[in-house]
């Protein structure tokens, strides 16, 4: 039996399970641009789930809309997290989780940045290199173990919102 790091997180209401965008006429054009924003950035990472608890980074408080800066001109994206404790040392697992879900997902036009929110992890500096750095993450996604881990975390990411996984009573986290 594995002992958790965070044994009993707070988990936090999940918005609705679609984007709160509103719909355009020129959504449904094929011809016509659609610029990529922060709210489809968090719709793309919200339903992540937790590597240590069943839970999704939203339900935990780990990924917030607000901590997602895009600039589609610019082709960039930056990703801010929250771990869930400050000595968390799933940040760099969760970190690589989140990049891998964008990697598959955008473009490859755009830059992704991924880092830990300043001041909420002890050892930020040092995650936010592991996470940034392509050779690194290269390494990280040919290890099989580590990339089975990250694929179940993305099993249950969509890109409407959070998948149901949810565990009622007090035996939810064990």
């Amino acid at each position: 039996m594995t002992t958790l790091i965070n044994q009993n997180p707070v988990i936090y209401e999940a918005s609705a399970g679609h984007s709160t965008r509103e719909w355009r006429e020129d959504d449904e054009n094929e011809d016509q641009e659609d610029p990529i924003d922060a709210q489809e950035i968090f719709d793309l990472i919200r339903s992540i789930s937790d590597p240590e608890h069943p839970l999704s980074l939203e339900q935990l408080n780990v990924t917030q809309r607000d901590h997602i800066q895009v600039s589609d001109e610019n082709n960039s994206i930056l990703v801010e997290f929250t771990p869930t404790i400050p000595h968390c040392s799933m940040a760099t697992l969760i970190g690589l989780c989140i990049r891998v879900r964008l990697l598959r997902c955008l473009p490859s036009r755009f830059k992704v940045d991924i880092s830990v929110r300043k001041g909420t992890h002890q050892s930020e500096h040092a995650v936010n290199k592991q996470l940034n750095d392509k050779e690194r993450v290269a390494a990280a996604l040919e290890n099989s173990h580590l990339l089975e881990v990250v694929n179940q975390c993305l099993a249950t990411a969509t890109s409407g919102g959070v998948v149901a996984n949810i565990v009622k009573g007090p035996t939810a986290v064990n």
